[in-house]
């Protein structure tokens, strides 16, 4: 008996705390709201909605605040930019292999008329058409990102515009030579893609010349054994 009166007596000391407790983080509870209400509803009255309770530091200026600003859009352009010059670059350089595979292959089959069966001509043929599409698929890639990417450079030119009028000329600097590396690279593999395309051209010329000699030869050969022989010989 003496040992449950024991625990009674500590049941309900531990329930006496725990109300106790309980109404003093409540108070503090409601203390430190209405604190940060006060922020909050003082900063909604001046005409500023914040998300979160924020106390402006009376050192701090609208000039370095808005140069602060201009700084971070500098940044997120040079990124956007990064990442689209990357990805077009990337695309160039996949649409050139697959225009060079599409010569290989054209020079190919050029190569082996008369000399294939066909079957292996037919095989041969497949594979052609099949690279003609990648062809056209991977050049299509390359006018998708040319064209985000010529908004990333239009937006990286307004956000050096904003960054130099608010004062962050280092940051206006180096938006501008994040431009121009960013044009320069481009241009270069902008250069490769042209290349390929002039080979394209040259080997599509020489295919149509090769198979209408080849047509020609064919037919020919076709008439000259149709002739009799006794038009042949010589009387």
């Amino acid at each position: 008996m003496a040992a449950l009166r024991r625990g009674a007596a500590c049941l309900r000391f531990l329930i006496s705390s725990g109300r106790v407790l309980y109404c003093r983080s409540r108070r503090e509870a409601v203390t430190k709201f209405g604190k940060w209400s006060h922020i909050v509803g003082t900063g909604v009255a001046g005409g500023a909605l914040c998300a979160v309770p924020f106390k402006q530091d009376e050192n701090l200026t609208h000039e370095f605040l808005i140069r602060q600003a201009a700084s971070v859009v500098s940044d997120s352009s040079s990124t956007f930019l990064s990442r689209t010059t990357f990805a077009l670059i990337h695309a160039f350089s996949e649409y050139s292999k697959a225009v060079h595979t599409l010569i290989a292959l054209q020079k190919r089959y050029l190569e082996s008329l008369g000399k294939l069966s066909q079957s292996q001509e037919d095989s041969i043929w497949q594979l052609i058409i099949g690279q003609r599409a990648e062809v056209k698929d991977k050049q299509e890639r390359c006018q998708q990102y040319e064209s985000t990417w010529a908004h990333a450079i239009k937006t990286c030119e307004m956000a050096a515009e904003a960054a130099f009028i608010s004062g962050a000329e280092q940051a206006s600097v180096t938006v501008q030579t994040n431009i121009e590396l960013a044009k320069f690279q481009v241009e270069e593999v902008r250069k490769l893609s042209q290349d390929a395309d002039k080979k394209l051209a040259e080997a599509k010329a020489m295919e149509v010349e090769r198979l209408a000699s080849y047509a020609a030869s064919l037919e020919s050969t076709n008439d000259e054994e149709e002739i009799p022989d006794a038009y042949l010989r010589e009387d």
